[in-house]
Parts: structure tokens; sequence; C-alpha cells
């Protein structure tokens, strides 16, 4: 430890915990017969200023208030239940389970039932939705130990069960835009029970945008129309870590748009999505391209190399389930997909397991969307209004692969990958296996590149398979392409199509754990009086 002057360091575990002087612990409800100061979560979030705590008992604690950030554009409308506007607030509840940040405005907590639910406040377009706790462009906050259900989509920008927004539609095609800086989220549950159509469906579990370092641990979520987890619009700034999260019965278990630089995501587990992973270049979220390249030509510490973008140590299986909300470009990700890299660049996927993807255990291909202007992607033919952005540059290394491609459609088998424009950068192979040999589309990709350099021509030049792996994932994914029409299906082939949304309850306790400690680090009051350890600020590593 070592004394500054108005402050106390501590290191701990990988966290650098820092207590301003004065320092307050603004405790909500009840814990343990000992009544906190305030009776609700919204009157402590007002009352609190830099460094202080704000300690939730265990309750279903459902929203009575709409708040909405003052963002400078008003066709921006972010309905939220509990907005954080000021730095270095630290909110954590006593016990994961049993902290419920509730959407329903109703019954009993987290419930299906139509007439209890909070569609948000009334618009000449309808409901505009809720968003559940969001952090509005203020740094190092932190979001601990609790769960959040039920916040639904609507006309407005929600739908988010828990947001960090450095400022959501702020980026343009060509310049970044991160108003948050600093963050930590851990041992935290997003879901949602109710589904009646995607308009009003809950959208993102846990969501970081336009922000510029963070992590997020211990966590877990579920019933998404889009995603479960999601990092976009930080372009090669995102400098963020993902680690010990599970991701399942979602769009997409975790989505990456245009978010590359230093990026993390370890040790964690997605299944039983539509697709398990995805990231990509697209004009929403700006600017585009997702390059995981390392910013001012730094090599990675993890991979030795220029990417900085990691997908290390993952377990990755089960992702055929098109039973779940989907809406948009989520909706139309293709079932049977452990990871899916669509216009991805210099990310590197090392050491993962991927198992029991019927489609594809990693699909590589190009991003296919409206424009112009399309910002590191290139314009469709004959001046079509279209942009495609290809992937390149990424490193597929030492994976484990078992049982993958088994809907049997010719392309199905472990690795496909194909690009529309000649002469770019060679996505790269190594070490990969397979028991029963590594299937990939092209045949023998791992021989043809097995090292990111030089030029890879266009599948209809060089690569066979690949115009018929295109036609594949399109076929499989529903959606219509620039450059392909109306997405085509062989008279063979076959995937499955969604058939009725299953919602699916949250696994038991016991595979959810709680803090350890939910005192720890924080400055002595009635409910923690055994002082502190440390106490909070931001994080290393």
């Amino acid at each position: 430890m070592r004394r500054l002057v108005g402050w106390t360091v501590v290191l701990s575990a990988g966290l650098v915990f820092a207590q301003a002087a004065g320092a307050r612990v603004l405790r909500v409800g009840t814990w343990h017969g000992i009544k906190g100061q305030y009776n609700s979560i919204e009157a402590a979030i007002k009352a609190s200023h830099a460094n202080d705590w704000i300690l939730v008992a265990p309750g279903d604690w459902k929203t009575h208030t709409v708040e909405r950030p003052t963002t400078g554009h008003p066709a921006d409308d972010f309905p939220t239940a509990y907005l954080l506007t000021k730095s270095g607030v630290y909110l954590r509840g006593m016990n994961r389970n049993t902290v419920i940040i509730d959407g329903t405005k109703a019954g009993p907590p987290c419930n299906r039932i139509k007439k209890d639910q909070n569609f948000g406040p009334k618009t000449k377009n309808g409901p505009a939705g809720l968003n559940g706790i969001m952090v509005w462009e203020a740094n190092n906050v932190w979001v601990q130990n609790l769960t959040a259900c039920n916040f639904l989509g609507g006309s407005g920008a929600a739908g988010n069960a828990i947001w960090w927004n450095g400022g959501a539609d702020s980026g343009t095609a060509t310049t970044n835009s991160i108003h948050g800086h600093g963050y930590y989220g851990s041992y935290l549950t997003a879901t949602s029970t109710f589904y009646r159509n995607e308009h009003t469906a809950a959208e993102y579990g846990i969501f970081s945008s336009n922000w510029d370092g963070g992590r997020w641990a211990q966590s877990y979520a579920s019933n998404f129309n889009d995603s479960g987890f999601y990092i976009g619009a930080c372009g090669p700034f995102c400098n963020q870590t993902v680690n010990h999260v599970w991701s399942e019965f979602n769009a997409l278990g975790y989505s990456g748009s245009n978010s590359g630089g230093y990026l993390v995501i370890k040790n964690s587990q997605w299944d039983r999505n539509e697709t398990g992973f995805s990231t990509n270049s697209q004009e929403g979220d700006n600017p585009p391209p997702q390059n995981g390249a390392c910013p001012h030509h730094r090599r990675s510490a993890i991979t030795h190399t220029h990417s900085c973008w990691v997908l290390m140590h993952n377990y990755i299986h089960d992702n055929n389930n098109p039973n779940v909300p989907g809406a948009g470009l989520a909706g139309g990700g293709p079932v049977g997909t452990g990871v899916s890299l669509a216009g991805a660049r210099n990310d590197t996927l090392i050491d993962n397991r991927i198992v029991h993807n019927d489609a594809w255990g990693i699909s590589i291909t190009p991003f296919p969307g409206g424009g112009p202007p399309c910002t590191g992607g290139q314009g469709g033919p004959g001046g079509q209004p279209a942009c495609v952005w290809d992937s390149w540059g990424d490193a597929v290394v030492n994976n484990h692969f078992k049982h993958n491609g088994d809907y049997g459609n010719p392309t199905n088998g472990d690795i496909g990958l194909t690009n529309f424009f000649p002469n770019e950068p060679t996505d790269c192979f190594h070490g990969n296996k397979d028991p029963k040999g590594l299937a990939t589309a092209p045949a023998h990709a791992q021989q043809m590149y097995p090292r990111c350099k030089g030029k890879m021509s266009s599948p209809s030049d060089t690569t066979p398979g690949g115009a018929q792996f295109t036609e594949e994932v399109a076929c499989d994914a529903t959606l219509a392409l620039p450059l392909a029409g109306k997405a085509p299906c062989a008279p063979g082939d076959h995937y499955p199509r969604r058939k009725r949304v299953i919602m699916h309850p949250l696994p038991p306790a016991r595979e959810l754990p709680t803090m350890p400690n939910p005192c720890q680090g924080v400055p002595p009051n009635p409910w923690c009086p055994a002082g502190h350890k440390a106490a909070a600020g931001g994080f290393t590593g």
C-alpha cells in the first residue's frame, strides 16, 4: 500500500482501488435487519456524488420513473429507469440473484404477463420502451452483483438491460465519437421473460457503445433479440476485456460492430444462440470498419503480432437455435454458426473449443449493407446503392473443432470463408484440429493460407466452392445480398427456420454465483462494519 494526499491506493486481484477522502456509502432498502438511508434506488442515485458507493439490499426493485440524458440531439430518445451521469459512482447489489432491477410494473418479479409489463412512456409513434441501468458519458462507473430483467424495446432507443452509453449514434462514417472512459461490470445477470413481438422485445443485455476502456466479468445474458453482450462504435480504441461470461438463447451471443484495437474476449461460454459470436463492419454504430489491428502500429503482448483483437479460451457450442427472439440484421444471423466474422479484419481466434455448431464452426464472410458512403468498404458494382466490407487478415490459430457441420449441406463444416473482391490480404489458418479431420470450405484452406500474408483472389477465380459457400450463408441467414439479390437456396439446402419464440428461464442460482463478499472494498458502514480493505476507483488489466 502507498498513501497519497487525500487518497488511499491498494492493489488487489488486478484492480486498482482508490478512495477519495469523504467517499460515502448510500444504502437502499434493508439488509440483515438494518435499514438504509434510502427507500429507492432513484433517490440514492440522485443524492450520489463522485466516489460514492450505492449499496442495494435484496428486493424486487420495480421502476417508477423515467429519466432521459441530455444528448444535444433532439431526435435521440433514451428512456431509462436508472440513469447514472456522475463519474466514479459504484452501484453494487448485496446479492446477485435477489437484487432484481425489474422492468415489470406489477406482479411477481420478472413475470411474463402482458398487463404487468412496462412498455415505457407513450409517444406519437407508440410506447418508447425502457432501458434498465444506463451509464451516460460518466467515467469509471461500476455496476455489480445484481439482476436486470424485462426492459423492453419500443419507438425509442430502448430495450437494453445495462448500458454504458458514451454517446450512441453520435459518430460519423469517418469520425469516432467516444465520451465514456473506464467501467467495471461484474456478477451481473440480464434477461427477459416477455415476448409478444420483435418491436417490444428486449434487445441487448450488457451493452457498451462509444466507450474507451472497461471490463466485464462473471456475468450472464439470455433471451435478447439482438445480442446478450455487445461492444460497438469504439473503432480502434475500445480497450475492453470480457472474461468469464456466459451468453445463451439470444439471436447473437455476442455482437461487436466496428469495435477493434485492444479488445479481448476470453474464458467464456457462448451456447444455444442462433449464432454464438459475431463481429462485423457496417454503417451502423459508426465509423466502420471493424479492425482488430493494434493502434499506432504496436504489437500485441498476447498474439505477438499486429492483431490486438483476441478471442481466446472460449467454449462455443450448440449454437443451432432458431427459436429465439431476433430482429433486423441480428435476427438474420446464420443459425448453426459458432463464430461469424463478417467484414472483420485483423482479428485473432486462438485456442477456442468450437463444438456442435451444425452449419459452421467459424464463418468468415463479407458484410453487405446499404450505402454510400462505404467507409472502409467498397460500393456495389454497376452503381448499386450498396456497400460491402470484405474480411481479411484474420488469424484462426490452434482452435479445437469437433462435430460441426451436422446439417450436412455441401459446405457445412469447421471453417468456411469467402470474399467478394480480389487481391486483398489473406486470412490465415494454422494449428487447428478436428479428430475427424478439419473440414473447410474451400477444401484444404489451412494448407492454402497458413500465413496472413500475400493476396487472396476472389472465390470465383481460385477458390473452389467459394461461391457455393456464399450462397449457403445467404440461404441460412435468409437475407438478401446486394450483389446477389434475394437470398438463394439450392433445392437440396436445409437450414432450420424459427417455428416459435421460446423464452428460457434463468439457470439455477448455483450456476450464477453471487459475489463472495459484497462488502469487499466498501468503506465502513452499518452494513459492512468490519472496515474496508480497499475502496473503489479504476482498474488495470
